[in-house]
């Protein structure tokens, strides 16, 4: 797997480049049009979920917050539901935690158990989105704005959320490209 790939549900595909279909990574008909409308991507951790929002546009992702785990998955999957509904976004992206060789190890199973729950909890499209090197990026961040290590601790969550969504909303304009190109290509 390359570092920054990015996977919609198994049981979707691309269509063709020449297709008018909406491709499922977020590009809009397959012309290279990008869709629009907020998305939330999340890090899911075994203490803090952190969050991260996208503009309208989908060009930029902002840390957002950090839900402490309350326990039961129900109640955070709950909560979850509710910041989707709340921001208005239109698609949730998942930090996929793969080794460094890009197995999936037991942290990764892990996530996708709990993105399944979550596809029946959200209204909305879940993917997941590889997430190696995240948390380090956001600590390394933190740490050259002179943040202490216990500042860091609340918030490397978020901001690790912000840099999945990111990689996310640029592996989108990348495709859309890609698939414009062949569009443009094949009609001339």
């Amino acid at each position: 797997m390359l570092h920054g790939a990015c996977w919609p549900r198994e049981s979707e595909h691309m269509s063709s480049p020449m297709s008018d279909e909406i491709g499922p990574l977020g590009a809009g008909p397959t012309t290279g049009a990008l869709a629009t409308g907020r998305v939330i991507g999340l890090d899911l951790g075994t203490k803090r979920i952190g969050v991260a929002l996208s503009d309208h546009d989908r060009t930029v992702a902002s840390a957002f917050t950090v839900l402490v785990r309350s326990g039961s998955p129900a109640d955070d999957r709950a909560r979850i539901a509710g910041l989707v509904a709340e921001t208005e976004a239109n698609m949730v992206v998942v930090g996929l935690p793969l080794s460094l060789s890009g197995a999936s190890g037991p942290a990764a199973r892990s996530v996708e158990d709990e993105v399944e729950e979550l596809r029946r909890a959200v209204a909305v499209p879940v993917e997941l989105c590889d997430e190696r090197f995240t948390t380090v990026i956001a600590n390394r961040s933190l740490s050259a704005k002179g943040r202490k290590p216990a500042a860091r601790r609340k918030v490397v969550d978020k901001m690790a959320a912000a840099a999945i969504l990111q990689t996310w909303l640029d592996r989108q304009y990348a495709l859309a490209g890609a698939i414009g190109g062949a569009a443009g290509s094949a009609s001339q």
